[in-house]
Protein backbone atom coordinates (compact mmCIF):
# COMPACT_ATOMS: atom_id res chain seq x y z
CA UNK A 1 0.00 0.00 0.00
CA UNK A 2 1.46 3.49 -0.87
CA UNK A 3 1.73 6.24 1.64
CA UNK A 4 -0.94 8.09 0.44
CA UNK A 5 -3.50 5.45 0.70
CA UNK A 6 -2.25 5.10 4.26
CA UNK A 7 -2.68 8.54 4.94
CA UNK A 8 -5.88 10.14 6.05
CA UNK A 9 -7.96 12.57 3.85
CA UNK A 10 -8.47 14.93 6.53
CA UNK A 11 -6.89 18.33 5.47
CA UNK A 12 -2.87 19.27 6.92
CA UNK A 13 -3.63 22.93 7.16
CA UNK A 14 -7.12 24.35 7.83
CA UNK A 15 -6.93 28.48 7.11
CA UNK A 16 -10.16 30.89 7.75
CA UNK A 17 -10.53 34.13 7.15
CA UNK A 18 -7.37 34.95 6.56
CA UNK A 19 -6.15 38.61 5.69
CA UNK A 20 -3.07 40.69 5.19
CA UNK A 21 -2.60 44.49 4.18
CA UNK A 22 1.05 46.19 3.69
CA UNK A 23 1.14 49.91 4.59
CA UNK A 24 1.95 51.73 1.53
CA UNK A 25 2.70 55.67 2.75
CA UNK A 26 -0.36 56.26 4.03
CA UNK A 27 -2.52 53.38 2.75
CA UNK A 28 -3.14 50.01 3.58
CA UNK A 29 -2.78 47.71 0.07
CA UNK A 30 -5.09 44.42 0.85
CA UNK A 31 -2.76 41.22 0.09
CA UNK A 32 -4.94 38.41 1.11
CA UNK A 33 -9.15 39.67 1.77
CA UNK A 34 -10.55 36.78 3.69
CA UNK A 35 -8.87 33.58 2.10
CA UNK A 36 -10.11 30.13 3.19
CA UNK A 37 -8.12 26.99 2.38
CA UNK A 38 -7.75 23.33 3.29
CA UNK A 39 -4.38 21.69 2.09
CA UNK A 40 -4.61 17.56 1.72
CA UNK A 41 -1.24 14.88 2.05
CA UNK A 42 -0.38 13.33 -1.63
CA UNK A 43 -1.58 16.44 -3.14
CA UNK A 44 -0.06 19.09 -5.47
CA UNK A 45 -1.72 22.27 -4.98
CA UNK A 46 -0.62 25.01 -7.25
CA UNK A 47 -1.56 28.67 -6.72
CA UNK A 48 -1.93 30.84 -9.91
CA UNK A 49 -2.23 34.42 -10.97
CA UNK A 50 -0.85 37.76 -11.97
CA UNK A 51 1.79 39.01 -9.87
CA UNK A 52 0.77 40.80 -6.59
CA UNK A 53 -2.49 39.18 -6.03
CA UNK A 54 -1.06 37.54 -3.14
CA UNK A 55 0.01 34.20 -3.96
CA UNK A 56 3.35 34.67 -2.12
CA UNK A 57 1.70 36.33 0.98
CA UNK A 58 -0.75 33.37 1.06
CA UNK A 59 2.32 30.83 1.05
CA UNK A 60 4.12 33.21 3.30
CA UNK A 61 0.69 32.99 6.25
CA UNK A 62 0.60 29.22 5.98
CA UNK A 63 3.79 28.31 6.15
CA UNK A 64 5.02 30.33 9.31
CA UNK A 65 6.98 32.96 7.85
CA UNK A 66 4.70 35.96 8.01
CA UNK A 67 2.05 36.41 10.23
CA UNK A 68 -1.89 37.51 9.02
CA UNK A 69 -3.51 40.26 10.52
CA UNK A 70 -6.59 38.01 10.98
CA UNK A 71 -7.85 34.58 10.43
CA UNK A 72 -5.97 31.31 12.24
CA UNK A 73 -4.40 28.62 10.46
CA UNK A 74 -4.60 24.97 11.42
CA UNK A 75 -1.65 23.19 10.65
CA UNK A 76 -0.62 19.67 11.53
CA UNK A 77 -3.43 20.07 14.17
CA UNK A 78 -1.65 23.00 16.14
CA UNK A 79 -2.99 26.87 16.21
CA UNK A 80 0.07 27.50 13.93
CA UNK A 81 0.27 31.77 15.02
CA UNK A 82 -0.41 31.20 18.63
CA UNK A 83 3.04 29.82 18.98
CA UNK A 84 5.76 31.07 20.26
CA UNK A 85 8.50 32.09 18.42
CA UNK A 86 10.39 29.45 19.67
CA UNK A 87 7.77 27.22 19.28
CA UNK A 88 7.03 28.42 15.55
CA UNK A 89 10.83 28.08 14.49
CA UNK A 90 10.93 24.61 15.61
CA UNK A 91 7.88 23.93 13.86
CA UNK A 92 8.72 25.06 10.54
CA UNK A 93 12.10 23.19 11.40
CA UNK A 94 10.55 19.94 11.86
CA UNK A 95 7.51 20.02 9.75
CA UNK A 96 7.95 21.76 6.62
CA UNK A 97 10.29 22.43 3.71
CA UNK A 98 11.34 25.67 1.49
CA UNK A 99 11.86 26.10 -2.23
CA UNK A 100 12.31 29.50 -3.28
CA UNK A 101 12.76 31.28 -6.91
CA UNK A 102 16.34 32.49 -5.25
CA UNK A 103 17.58 28.72 -4.06
CA UNK A 104 19.28 30.20 -0.77
CA UNK A 105 21.97 28.27 -0.70
CA UNK A 106 25.23 29.45 0.92
CA UNK A 107 27.87 30.19 -1.45
CA UNK A 108 31.11 28.41 0.79
CA UNK A 109 29.15 25.37 1.12
CA UNK A 110 29.06 22.05 -1.30
CA UNK A 111 25.97 20.73 -2.43
CA UNK A 112 26.50 17.93 0.13
CA UNK A 113 27.05 20.32 2.61
CA UNK A 114 23.85 22.14 2.00
CA UNK A 115 21.60 19.57 2.56
CA UNK A 116 23.49 18.63 5.97
CA UNK A 117 22.79 21.95 7.66
CA UNK A 118 19.59 21.83 8.71
CA UNK A 119 19.47 18.79 9.34
CA UNK A 120 22.01 18.95 11.63
CA UNK A 121 19.19 20.95 13.79
CA UNK A 122 17.50 17.68 14.09
CA UNK A 123 19.35 15.86 16.88
CA UNK A 124 20.24 13.43 14.51
CA UNK A 125 23.68 11.45 14.77
CA UNK A 126 26.70 12.52 12.13
CA UNK A 127 26.13 9.15 10.25
CA UNK A 128 22.05 9.43 10.26
CA UNK A 129 22.55 12.86 8.81
CA UNK A 130 25.40 12.08 5.96
CA UNK A 131 23.12 9.49 5.04
CA UNK A 132 19.82 11.42 4.82
CA UNK A 133 21.65 14.18 2.68
CA UNK A 134 23.01 11.57 0.46
CA UNK A 135 19.90 9.83 -0.21
CA UNK A 136 18.14 13.35 -0.98
CA UNK A 137 20.90 14.41 -3.66
CA UNK A 138 20.57 11.35 -5.39
CA UNK A 139 16.93 11.30 -5.52
CA UNK A 140 17.17 14.65 -7.25
CA UNK A 141 19.77 13.42 -9.39
CA UNK A 142 23.03 15.33 -7.97
CA UNK A 143 25.15 12.85 -6.98
CA UNK A 144 27.66 13.47 -8.99
CA UNK A 145 27.67 17.37 -8.21
CA UNK A 146 27.54 16.40 -4.54
CA UNK A 147 30.89 17.88 -3.97
CA UNK A 148 30.49 21.50 -5.99
CA UNK A 149 29.64 24.99 -4.76
CA UNK A 150 26.92 26.88 -6.17
CA UNK A 151 28.77 28.59 -8.63
CA UNK A 152 29.90 25.76 -10.00
CA UNK A 153 26.04 24.56 -10.65
CA UNK A 154 23.66 25.20 -13.40
CA UNK A 155 20.19 27.39 -12.29
CA UNK A 156 18.32 23.89 -12.55
CA UNK A 157 21.15 22.33 -10.22
CA UNK A 158 20.78 24.34 -7.52
CA UNK A 159 16.63 24.47 -7.68
CA UNK A 160 17.67 20.59 -7.28
CA UNK A 161 19.86 21.06 -4.11
CA UNK A 162 17.64 23.38 -2.76
CA UNK A 163 14.88 21.03 -3.49
CA UNK A 164 17.00 18.13 -1.70
CA UNK A 165 17.61 20.27 1.02
CA UNK A 166 13.61 20.54 2.18
CA UNK A 167 13.19 16.38 1.11
CA UNK A 168 16.13 15.30 3.74
CA UNK A 169 13.89 16.40 6.72
CA UNK A 170 11.02 14.28 5.24
CA UNK A 171 8.27 17.33 6.36
CA UNK A 172 4.93 16.93 5.86
CA UNK A 173 4.64 19.90 4.43
CA UNK A 174 6.51 21.55 1.38
CA UNK A 175 6.30 25.21 0.19
CA UNK A 176 7.57 26.25 -3.35
CA UNK A 177 7.61 29.49 -4.35
CA UNK A 178 7.81 30.76 -7.89
CA UNK A 179 10.25 27.66 -8.25
CA UNK A 180 10.80 27.11 -11.50
CA UNK A 181 10.67 30.79 -12.82
CA UNK A 182 14.59 31.22 -13.06
CA UNK A 183 14.93 27.62 -15.13
CA UNK A 184 14.49 26.57 -18.28
CA UNK A 185 12.22 24.67 -19.89
CA UNK A 186 13.80 20.74 -19.16
CA UNK A 187 15.32 22.24 -15.64
CA UNK A 188 11.77 23.43 -14.39
CA UNK A 189 9.80 20.30 -15.90
CA UNK A 190 12.48 18.04 -13.77
CA UNK A 191 11.98 20.26 -10.79
CA UNK A 192 7.98 20.04 -10.67
CA UNK A 193 7.84 16.45 -11.48
CA UNK A 194 10.33 16.01 -8.12
CA UNK A 195 7.52 18.16 -6.18
CA UNK A 196 4.96 15.82 -7.34
CA UNK A 197 6.40 13.13 -6.55
CA UNK A 198 7.19 14.27 -2.90
CA UNK A 199 3.16 14.83 -2.52
CA UNK A 200 2.81 11.60 -3.92
CA UNK A 201 5.68 8.72 -2.45
CA UNK A 202 5.70 10.52 0.62
CA UNK A 203 2.20 11.78 1.66
CA UNK A 204 3.20 15.38 1.49
CA UNK A 205 0.54 18.51 1.23
CA UNK A 206 2.95 20.47 -1.20
CA UNK A 207 1.79 24.14 -1.97
CA UNK A 208 3.61 26.14 -5.02
CA UNK A 209 2.63 29.42 -6.17
CA UNK A 210 3.56 30.55 -9.81
CA UNK A 211 2.63 32.24 -12.88
CA UNK A 212 4.21 29.41 -14.89
CA UNK A 213 2.28 28.31 -17.04
CA UNK A 214 4.43 25.25 -17.56
CA UNK A 215 3.16 24.00 -14.20
CA UNK A 216 -0.69 23.88 -14.63
CA UNK A 217 -0.27 19.96 -16.20
CA UNK A 218 1.26 18.66 -12.89
CA UNK A 219 -1.31 20.42 -10.49
CA UNK A 220 -3.38 18.39 -8.85
CA UNK A 221 -5.27 21.44 -7.56
CA UNK A 222 -5.21 24.52 -9.26
CA UNK A 223 -6.16 27.55 -7.44
CA UNK A 224 -6.74 31.33 -8.98
CA UNK A 225 -6.02 34.31 -7.21
CA UNK A 226 -6.94 37.74 -8.03
CA UNK A 227 -6.60 40.12 -5.84
CA UNK A 228 -5.86 39.08 -2.59
CA UNK A 229 -8.76 36.33 -2.96
CA UNK A 230 -9.17 32.77 -4.58
CA UNK A 231 -11.70 32.61 -7.23
CA UNK A 232 -11.56 29.12 -8.54
CA UNK A 233 -10.78 25.78 -6.61
CA UNK A 234 -10.59 23.24 -9.66
CA UNK A 235 -9.32 19.38 -8.47
CA UNK A 236 -7.46 18.46 -11.79
CA UNK A 237 -7.62 14.60 -9.88
CA UNK A 238 -9.70 13.22 -7.19
CA UNK A 239 -7.57 12.70 -3.92
CA UNK A 240 -5.31 10.12 -3.81
CA UNK A 241 -6.05 8.76 -7.38
CA UNK A 242 -3.12 7.71 -9.19
CA UNK A 243 -0.54 9.39 -11.94
CA UNK A 244 -1.45 8.92 -16.28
Amino acid sequence: MSLIEQAPTRALIEARGLVKSFRSGTLDIPALREVELDLFPGELTLVAGPSGCGKSTLLAALSGLQRPDAGSVQSLGQALWSLKPEALERFRLLSTGFVFQGFNLFGALSALEQVMLPLSYLKLSPHEVLARARAALDEVGMTPRATLKPAELSGGEKQRVALARALAKRPRLIFADEPTSALDAASGQRVIELLHRAARERGAAVLCVSHDPRLLSHADRLLHMEDGRILDDERRRPLGAPLE
